[in-house]
């Protein structure tokens, strides 16, 4: 009997936007081959497109499932817009999203091809690099609803109305973001989390799906809108059951909510929230190979004004306790080398300042020069 070989799993920590030379670049571009014939409809009107990558491909994800994104898989997520209503000129911010469980194949060919979309469109799309759980908010304030599910391409998934399989449960955890000064309105965000006492977590509202059963416990600090949606969530899984199901509602404290939590073992506690300790200060770095060298060398203050067309820079925003992100800007006339390596260097650097911790998945943003994105300008306007 012929085993399949399981996909190596993506490393966080590998280097994800700039691939030019390696060996997982050459794999991706043997597969891909020099035309992507989805890219001929992109970028061509005001609106939102995504696709999925299935085994070196590049594949249109249905309308109807945006907002949904499976662990096992990789994304390129494209928004079309115009700055200004009254012009024809059209702009692009553009997404890669990794989900936890991708494979390397999978995160090194969305990379790959997020660079050449880019290509595509002139060189005028902002980039950015969405990991599963770690989303920009300006990324999630595109779906109303953003729901984040186990399973992918590889391994089959799951649509959330189906029935879980026999003997086993799906526990989901929701959740609204903070908005930012860049986003007009906060996203419901749906994540299947571990079904164990771990991922229950003070002041987000869980629902137990436990086939003919789904419970929903609303903690006590779940705001009244994760609670409304919630509900309604639940209403969909019920409703989309052939033979229907049950619908519990528990309130922390309240009559029931004891009969949750022991669902997950005897003397489970919902754990405290993630404390954010680091105190939130940008810092700012300039990639150069002006002496015939590649030097990586701390420029002082953040302001717009430190930043040189000739060279290419890092702002380092990944503690900012709303929207942390690792900013690239590139010179107009920075060289090809400051080009290729600026988004190596950002990974490389923020693996190691923060190696070990969470921030790791930070979203990483890549801009030219006069194409920058409003969140930056606003950190950079001093």
């Amino acid at each position: 009997m012929a085993h399949l070989t399981k996909p190596t799993r993506y490393d966080i920590k590998d280097s994800n936007i700039a691939l030019l030379g390696s060996d997982l670049e050459k794999r991706v571009r043997e597969h891909a081959g020099d035309v992507e014939s989805a890219w001929n409809e992109a970028g061509l009107q005001v609106g939102l497109q995504i696709w999925r990558v299935e085994k070196f491909k590049i594949v249109s994800w249905p309308k109807e499932r945006y907002g949904s994104f499976y662990d096992g898989d990789s994304y390129i997520v494209l928004k079309t817009y115009k700055k200004d209503k009254e012009s024809d000129v059209l702009s692009y911010d553009l997404h890669f999203w990794l989900g936890e469980d991708t494979s390397q194949d999978e995160a090194g060919t969305a990379a790959y091809k997020t660079v050449e979309l880019d290509d595509h469109l002139k060189g005028v799309p902002i980039q950015y690099r969405e990991v599963q759980g770690y989303e920009s908010a300006h990324f999630l304030s595109y779906f109303p609803r953003f729901i984040a599910l186990s399973g992918g391409v590889a391994t089959g998934f799951h649509h959330v109305s189906s029935l879980p399989p026999p003997s086993a449960r799906r526990l989901y955890r929701v959740l609204s973001p903070a908005t930012t000064s860049t986003t007009k309105h906060s996203s419901l965000v749906i994540r299947e989390v571990r079904d164990e006492a771990a991922s229950l977590v003070v002041g987000d509202v869980y629902v137990l799906d436990r086939g003919k059963e789904l419970w929903q416990l609303n903690t006590k600090k779940s705001l009244g809108k994760e609670r409304f949606r919630a509900a309604e969530f639940v209403r969909e899984l019920a409703n989309g059951r052939k033979e229907g199901a049950e619908v519990h509602v528990f309130d922390e404290g309240g009559p029931g909510a004891g009969k949750f939590l022991a669902a997950f073992g005897d003397g489970t506690i919902l754990h405290p929230e993630d404390a954010e300790t680091s105190q939130h200060q940008p810092v700012l770095h300039r990639l150069s190979d002006s002496t015939g060298s590649v030097e990586f060398t701390q420029v002082e203050g953040v302001a717009y004004k430190s930043f040189g067309s000739s060279d290419a820079f890092l702002l380092d925003d990944s503690t900012n306790p709303v929207n942390p992100a690792v900013y690239i800007w590139i010179g107009k006339e920075a060289s090809l080398t400051e080009r290729r390596l600026a988004g190596q260097y950002a990974q490389h650097y923020l693996y190691r300042k923060l190696e070990g911790g969470r921030k790791v998945a930070v979203s990483i943003v890549k801009m030219a020069e006069g194409r920058e994105s409003e969140e930056f300008l606003r950190l950079t306007k001093n």
